[in-house]
Order: C-alpha cells, then sequence, then structure tokens
C-alpha cells in the first residue's frame, strides 16, 4: 500500500520513539500562517507512526526548517490508498499541541479545500 507523492513534498526522517528511525511525508504550506502538514507512509515508515511521535515530530520539523512552533497550524494527513477498508480513507486532523496531550480535531472538506487554493 504506497502512499500517493500527491500527499508530500519530501520525506521526511525524523528521531520516533525510543529514537527509532522513523519517516513521513511534509509538505509545508506558506500562508499567513505556516501550514505543516505530517502523512503517514504506512509500510515505507519503518518506526514510529505520526500519531505516536506527538509533538516531538512537530519540534525535529520546525527545528530543521527553521519554523517557531507557537506560529504553525500543525495537521495530520492519514491518505487516501485506495483500499476497500474505510480506515485508511483520506483524512485530515489539526493537531493543538500546546498541552502534553495533543488534541486532535478532524477538518471538514470545505476546511481542506481552503487550505489547498
Amino acid at each position: 500500500m504506497r502512499v500517493p507523492e500527491k500527499y508530500y513534498d519530501e520525506i521526511f526522517d525524523f528521531k520516533g520513539q525510543w529514537d527509532m528511525s522513523s519517516r513521513c511525508g511534509l509538505k509545508i504550506l506558506l500562508h499567513e500562517k505556516p501550514v505543516v502538514i505530517v502523512t503517514e507512509l504506512y509500510q515505507d515508515n519503518p518506526g514510529t507512526s505520526v500519531t505516536a511521535a506527538g509533538k516531538s515530530l512537530a519540534e525535529q520539523i520546525c527545528q530543521n526548517k527553521g519554523l517557531n512552533l507557537n506560529e504553525i497550524q500543525y495537521l495530520h494527513c492519514n491518505p487516501d490508498t485506495n483500499s476497500k477498508l474505510s480506515f485508511y480513507d483520506e483524512e485530515f486532523f489539526e493537531v493543538d499541541l500546546k498541552s502534553n496531550e495533543p488534541s486532535y480535531r478532524k477538518l471538514s472538506a470545505e476546511e481542506i479545500l481552503k487550505l489547498f487554493k
């Protein structure tokens, strides 16, 4: 199950849980507030998922890309992989990183379209 490249501009290598080598898709949209989108790569990720990596992944991206964690909109993408299982349907979640335990809000279709205009 390969993730289509339309979901990311680059593969981002990061340290996952227990410093495990991990990978995700990364797309940064330069809006008024930068939008950082991390995408699950499923079989192409040897380590920690973007969800399990939590705030650490966002911090690693910001450090690597020269962004301020407090000035980004951080999204997780579960890409459509054309699977028969609804678990693999496309979904985007905004992640609130202000607390130690991130909270997630699913974006509507309208919000997703607005992001990519």
